[in-house]
């Protein structure tokens, strides 16, 4: 029987009780004494793979919790699972479909078969003409119809194709190119396609249009108005051809728009969108940091792949992200998980793994078709540090939900100046700490009293300084953020979010939910137009249709 068929309750695994027994012992235990107990609790718990460092030692954990929640991945058969998804099999059986991300980052001479045929030459082919192209738009080679280098690359996509090279174009940042500049737009709200071209020349600006099948309502409807703004800048048709790319499988309809197929660049229905920006999706980060660095970014996305398929359990980073966030989510009951950057560039991080978790982990019906009864994938959120400490961080630590929480951080700037990044880094480190470790009233009070509060006043707010701590976090630390590294990075949640999905029991890489919205979006339409009117919907619905037309005049 394929791995990809077996459907296994994670309550009904043997670990399972054993689990819920060892949380009921320590879920009260305070990490101040479990640090005070073992003062090698550190080395015991981190990590050091691939240049990075993983410290999960401020856990609610012992060494008995780690050694069942390993039996438990072992148990939920997390090894033949990942077998299953490196050789191509096909995984998201609702789909009928492999899931090859990894194939695509793939550095080393291994085949990697889908149906019996080897796809390495079609990515390094596809991979190959995006690289060309980019290196051409780069050094000016490829211009714009009237003679111009492009300045501008405007990548209109939305989810995967936009989150993915959006995310890591601005991670990059310094290693862009001095004159061009990538943009985003993805929402089909027409200000923001709308506040992009305002400051672009026509003449000099690069279109991609980033969609599979080059029908997605919201990314061809800005194609369009892009389309549109450019030729109303008195551009000939022909020009289209200069100033529009394409990332699709659809050359009829490429074609038909005006891009000349030959700059056209596809994947394949193994790659998931929100796992796609290691493949043509990513040809913007490739035109920002050049080919050689987006080899480079594969190449860490593959190293990490490496490290997964081959570490030790134990010793496996995403394994033992993965493990924490179960033992949070399923054990005590944490609703969230935050993801907390400490470089600015890495603003998108926590909105791309958002969709990369929720996408994939939203799901209440297993692989058995029926609805599961233990919790599954928790809401992702952050902001870079340390502007989350000025907004958040105060519930973390002092309010009523416990949110485990990543903190990741470079040892070193991308671009140091002055003594930035060590003041960012004291703020890094201290926040885990303070987590950890909270002030009890003891300490409160002599921090008061230090102060020169006392009686009365000092005893109103004394309960008001007082942190539980006991806040679990993980601590991931490199020396700087390059391509490689971010590459490794991104692997790293990937496969975290895989190995839960296969303890939880569910397929991560359908994404169903996303569906019946833009099913009733198709109905709805047209009734916002004025013809027909209102059809079968809900009281509130019709009303607020109804509301609609009367503020635009149409009765």
């Amino acid at each position: 029987m394929s791995i990809g068929t077996i459907s296994r309750s994670p309550t009904s695994l043997a670990v399972w009780p054993k689990l819920e027994a060892h949380f009921e012992q320590i879920r009260d235990a305070h990490m101040r004494r479990l640090f005070a107990e073992d003062h090698g609790r550190f080395e015991r718990f981190s990590i050091r793979a691939e240049g990075l460092l993983l410290d999960y030692s401020k856990n609610r954990i012992t060494a008995e919790t780690m050694e069942l929640l390993f039996a438990l991945a072992r148990e939920a058969e997390v090894e033949g699972w990942r077998e299953a998804m490196l050789g191509g099999e096909p995984i998201n059986r609702t789909e009928d479909r492999a899931v090859l991300h990894t194939a695509l980052r793939n550095r080393s001479p291994e085949p990697v078969e889908v149906d019996g045929h080897n796809v390495m030459g079609d990515v390094y082919g596809q991979l190959a003409a995006m690289g060309t192209f980019a290196e051409k738009v780069r050094s000016g080679l490829w211009p714009g119809h009237t003679g111009k280098p492009i300045t501008d690359v405007v990548n209109i996509g939305i989810g995967g194709s936009d989150l993915g090279p959006a995310m890591v174009t601005a991670a990059l940042a310094p290693f862009g190119h001095e004159r061009i500049a990538c943009h985003f737009v993805s929402n089909v709200d027409g200000s923001h396609l709308g506040n992009t071209l305002k400051r672009l020349d026509p003449e000099a600006t690069l279109f991609i249009i980033a969609s599979k099948t080059f029908t997605t309502q919201e990314t061809l409807t800005n194609a369009q108005s892009a389309r549109a703004w450019f030729l109303a800048s008195g551009a000939p048709e022909e020009a289209v051809a200069k100033h529009f790319a394409a990332v699709s499988t659809n050359a009829e309809a490429v074609t038909a728009f005006g891009i000349d197929p030959r700059n056209m660049f596809g994947f394949w229905d193994w790659v998931g969108g929100r796992y796609s920006v290691w493949s043509v999706i990513g040809l913007p980060v490739a035109i920002a940091i050049g080919k050689d660095r987006f080899e480079a970014f594969l190449a860490g996305a593959h190293a990490m792949d490496r490290h997964f398929r081959t570490a030790p359990l134990e010793d496996n980073l995403p394994v033992v992200l993965a493990l924490l966030g179960i033992w949070y989510n399923n054990f005590f009951g944490a609703q969230a998980q935050g993801v907390l950057p400490y470089d600015q560039n890495l603003a998108r991080l926590p909105a791309y793994l958002q969709q990369a978790d929720m996408e994939s982990n939203g799901k209440y019906v297993g692989r058995d078709g029926e609805p599961v009864r233990w919790q599954t994938g928790p809401i992702v959120f952050g902001e870079p540090g340390t502007n989350g400490q000025h907004a958040f961080y105060q519930l973390i630590h002092q309010g009523t939900k416990l949110i485990p929480c990543d903190f990741i951080a470079g040892a070193r700037a991308q671009e140091e100046r002055g003594d930035h990044q060590l003041i960012l880094l004291s703020h890094f480190l201290a926040q885990t700490e303070a987590l950890m470790r909270g002030k009890t009233p003891e300490e409160a009070r002599a921090e008061l009293e230090a102060g020169g509060l006392s009686g009365a006043s000092l005893e109103a707010l004394l309960p008001h300084k007082v942190f539980e701590g006991n806040r679990p976090t993980n601590t991931i630390l490199y020396e700087r953020l390059d391509p490689e590294t971010l590459g490794k990075l991104i692997a790293l949640y990937e496969h975290k979010i895989f190995v839960q999905g296969v303890i939880w029991n569910i397929f991560s890489f359908d994404q169903w939910g996303v569906e019946l919205g833009k099913q009733l979006a198709k109905a709805i339409l047209p009734e916002l137009t004025g013809e027909p009117k209102p059809g079968a919907h809900d009281v509130s619905t019709t009303g607020l249709i109804n509301h609609v037309r009367a503020l635009r005049g149409m009765g």
